[in-house]
């Protein structure tokens, strides 16, 4: 791009050069750490491992067809989970469908490529608004638009959670509208762009719409409009958000009455950090989950800072901006102002998500310190004297590390000296000419042959003429020098702190979260396993125990109890907890149940074994090959000849012992739980423990003495039954002994966020005495009833009858399963499915009504004359949603139409005047 087309489009520029230096730090950032794709350590951590990519790996199967579901339905997950919520949760953003673009083994670099794509889009986004709201240089626009996409909570926060990153764009595009109903123009634009942002994530748009509403109001008092059209202005803004919002409600009311009924997690309470801790993310290359990333490089800092003493800037527009960035500031720290950022409600992680908004009036008023010109000596000297009292502060925190001061210091003296040479620059702007020949004088009046001498030589006003030309060349060379000398200091400092920042989180991330392997080998042989054994939906195909990542079934293939989404269902989550299952996040990530009952439930006729995960660090001798086993189970729908389910027959229904209640599902005795002898590594007996750990308490092993003695439990089973476990507070191994074929070690973790799952440890003895050795890696209980003995002659003996009695044939498509039974099937139909809200039923040709439930499951009562079942799924919120959305769509064409109409006759009056005149 040359330079008159630079001078002719200055937000393009802008936007462009602000996108080009995001998408280089973002890249070398990665590069320094050596993280993916750039190098071999891993940047799958926490939920962007164990959820975004998974979701997103799911999205690709569905664009190309290859998915088990739909939208409706994401019969691949869960048993069977709602997938719109979900959609709208973590997939709704259009970027995400560019991940179709790429192989589905390089699902992990085409999340990573969209996560830089709209990290450069906020950066543009944002070089465009600060244009928009006042002019000024083009490259600074840009080096500000990049500060803004690279701030703290960009490389902190949202670079591992990519649907957040929508709000890093939206913020920008809401102020754009915004300026838009100030002037009165663009209003369908507007709305469209207000529901595309609340489609993409509503979560961050939401405070987005906050953001940006509050820098309307401010924009409202500096423009000093009579208060009739600042209220007209105001309301036009509140309908445009309005109409936006309901266009987006087919999606939005879906995730909201999804969150009404999820798993609820845990409940926490909102504590403010300390100032230090505070004022310490406003620096550069500084660390602290649970900390408000407010980094924005330290040259914007030093512009904002600098706003307040700028007296080139109007009073109203200093004070204005500098107590906007100050109340927000506070209200991040105030309880009440915190939950009205975060929708009245504390969220589960980081508490200050809302942090990008404040990023955002950072970068704002340091562009409108910069745009009145370059800040004097005194508020570049006030300004350096604030970061230094931060600085100052700051140092106490125990985020501030060592490497912090070389880059604060590198980045201080970057942006100092770029403010000194471009300072310089502006003075050494030439003053307008003076003197005889200068302007319109009398000299400029005299002809072609004025200022020269007897022969045609140059006269002495001539010569004075061409020595100002070529002294206002030279003085035109030096500022054009001086000013690039500037603009490469300041964005040289500005890519090395950012770099530093952000490689510096990319790593410290890997020490403070889990992390997860990207796709490889092991995945791949799962697929290909899985692929080979399918037969949906004649009966599931589970990915197995030994999971990679807590969504397994979308990333690898079949159709799994494992799921995790922050919209995991109270009843799917209850109803597995009641059957031994195990899991992680507080109850919205649940594991796969190896169990044979379990599998004969939930028609799992095939199994896929993996060694252990080599990268959640299992003893390396833990390898082996993926194999798949076989069971003979009932089909997806079965019938029991109960009487029609009731209340009573719902998860509450349950008690204490998985395995009764697994008794519950199948419809036949098949454990035999025997009383327990429990002892300590020394042989005592342990202590007891109250409450949801009731049990024996099995303590860890403090010296390698100790742990050589190791806790055992005794009990006794019938010889040549399955020994299972359920311990779901204990963590570490435990093996069965005493046995000639070979045992299992089940290995079990828990804390205050998971519990373990139950677990096969091999085949009761000839004797029947059963002793299992424990290896505890923290103190935990073994409770009651913790051993179950599994006849598998009785659990064939009901898989039969269940085939027997069950559907013939099961068809299912994305919301509908359809299932054919035997002519005069009497008592209760069940799908091997969570009765999740949404589910309606239908037996024969009987009107569809809301579905039953048995023990958590989907139930339709049968009186013998239905032969077949019909179920469809509706997310709840969606008839709601659809209905809104259609009353905004048809107000907003109405509106148009008004608008159209008005601007018409307006145009047509003045033409009848003039034809009218004489």
């Amino acid at each position: 791009m040359d330079r008159s087309t630079l001078r002719g489009r200055p937000r393009q520029a802008a936007a462009l050069l602000a996108a080009a230096i995001t998408v280089t730090v973002f890249c070398a950032a990665d590069a320094v750490a050596r993280s993916h794709p750039f190098g071999p350590r891993t940047r799958a951590v926490n939920d962007l491992g164990n959820q975004y990519v998974p979701f997103h790996a799911h999205l690709w199967d569905l664009l190309h067809g290859r998915s088990d579901g739909g939208l409706l339905v994401n019969w691949q997950s869960g048993f069977g989970s709602s997938f719109l919520p979900d959609l709208g949760t973590y997939l709704s953003s259009p970027f995400a469908l560019l991940v179709a673009l790429f192989p589905r083994d390089e699902i992990d670099l085409a999340v990573y490529a969209v996560t830089v794509l709209k990290t450069a889009c906020a950066g543009a986004a944002m070089a465009w608004l600060l244009l928009r709201l006042r002019s000024g240089r083009w490259w600074a626009a840009g080096l500000l638009g990049a500060a803004y996409a690279l701030c703290g909570w960009s490389l902190t926060d949202a670079s591992y959670n990519p649907m957040w990153l929508d709000g890093l764009i939206a913020l920008p595009l809401l102020c754009l509208v915004g300026e838009w109903t100030l002037a009165g123009r663009r209003r369908p634009l507007g709305v469209l762009i207000v529901a595309l942002a609340w489609i993409a994530n509503f979560y961050t748009a939401y405070m987005a719409t906050l953001g940006a509403g509050l820098v309307l109001l401010l924009r409202l008092w500096l423009s000093g409009l009579p208060r009739r059209r600042a209220l007209t202005a105001a309301g036009r803004a509140a309908v445009t958000v309005a109409l936006g919002v309901g266009l987006a409600a087919p999606l939005v009311t879906v995730v909201y009455f999804g969150t009404k009924h999820a798993y609820p997690g845990r409940v926490t309470h909102f504590a403010p950090v300390a100032t230090q801790d505070l004022l310490a993310r406003l620096l550069p290359a500084t660390y602290g989950f649970g900390t408000p990333a407010l980094f924005v490089g330290t040259t914007a800092l030093l512009l904002a800072l600098a706003l307040p003493f700028h007296r080139a800037a109007p009073v109203r527009v200093r004070a204005g901006w500098s107590l906007l960035v100050a109340a927000v500031t506070l209200s991040a720290q105030w309880t009440p102002t915190h939950l009205a950022w975060h929708a009245f409600t504390t969220p589960n992680g980081s508490p200050y998500r809302q942090t990008f908004v404040l990023c955002a009036l950072l970068v704002i008023a340091a562009w409108h310190t910069l745009s009145y010109g370059v800040p004097g000596r005194r508020a570049v000297a006030a300004a350096t004297a604030l970061l230094a009292l931060i600085a100052a502060i700051a140092s106490r925190s125990g985020l501030v590390h060592s490497y912090v001061w070389p880059v604060l210091l590198l980045a201080v003296a970057g942006a100092l000296g770029g403010l000194l040479l471009l300072r310089r620059a502006e003075a050494a702007r030439p003053a307008a000419p003076t003197g005889p020949g200068a302007g319109g004088g009398p000299a400029a009046e005299q002809g072609p042959g004025a200022g020269r001498g007897r022969h045609g030589e140059p006269g002495g006003d001539g010569r004075a003429a061409e020595a100002g030309a070529a002294a206002g060349g030279a003085a035109a060379r030096r500022r054009t020098t001086l000013a690039g000398l500037a603009v490469a200091l300041l964005a040289g400092a500005q890519l090395g702190e950012a770099t530093a920042a952000s490689a510096v989180a990319t790593r410290l991330r890997l020490n403070h979260m889990d992390d997860y392997a990207p796709w490889g080998s092991r995945q791949q042989r799962q697929a290909e396993a899985i692929s080979r054994a399918d037969g949906w939906p004649a009966y599931r195909t589970d990915p197995g125990r030994e999971q990679t990542v807590g969504n397994d079934p979308m990333m690898v293939g079949g159709q799994g109890a494992q799921y995790y989404s922050s919209l995991t269902a109270d009843v799917f989550s209850r109803t597995l907890t009641a059957l031994g299952d195990g899991w992680t996040s507080r109850g919205r990530n649940v594991q796969s149940l190896d169990n044979a009952v379990t599998d004969a439930i939930f028609s799992v006729g095939a199994r896929v074994h993996s060694p252990p995960d080599q990268h959640q660090r299992w003893n390396p001798r833990d390898r082996g090959p993926v194999t798949v086993s076989r069971q003979d189970v009932p089909p997806l729908v079965t019938v029991r000849p109960s009487a029609a389910p009731t209340a009573r027959t719902g998860v509450s229904a349950f008690g204490p012992s998985p395995y009764r209640n697994q008794e519950l599902l199948l419809g036949t005795r098949v454990y035999t739980v025997p009383p327990l002898t429990v002892r300590t590594g020394d042989g005592g007996q342990p202590d007891r423990a109250a409450g949801d750990r009731a049990g024996a308490v099995i303590e860890a092993p403090r010296t390698k003495a100790a742990a050589a003695h190791r806790p055992t439990i005794a009990a006794r089973c019938p010889a040549g039954s399955e020994v299972y476990l359920w311990a779901p507070r204990f963590s570490g191994t435990a093996r069965l002994t005493g046995t000639p074929a070979r045992p299992l070690t089940g290995r079990f973790t828990s804390d205050t966020t998971k519990i373990a799952a139950m677990q096969r440890l091999g085949t009761a003895p000839p004797s029947g005495r059963v002793r299992i050795e424990l290896s505890p890696t923290r103190t935990g209980t073994v409770p009651d009833g913790a051993v179950g003995c599994l006849d598998t002659a009785r659990l064939r003996t009901a898989v039969q009858r269940l085939k027997t009695t069950g559907a013939g044939e099961v068809t299912v498509s994305d919301g509908t399963v359809r299932a054919l039974l035997p002519a005069g099937s009497e008592g209760t139909a069940v799908l091997a499915v969570p009765r999740i809200a949404g589910w309606r039923c239908a037996a024969g040709g009987a009107p569809a009504a809301p579905a039953q439930t048995y023990y958590g499951l989907i139930a339709v009562p049968l009186d013998g004359s239905a032969t077949s079942v019909t179920c469809t799924f509706r997310p709840p919120g969606l008839r709601l949603g659809t209905a809104v959305g259609g009353v905004s769509l048809l107000t907003l064409v109405l509106l148009g139409t008004v608008t159209a109409v008005r601007g018409r006759r307006a145009a047509h009056r003045p033409a009848l005047r003039t034809a009218s005149a004489p």
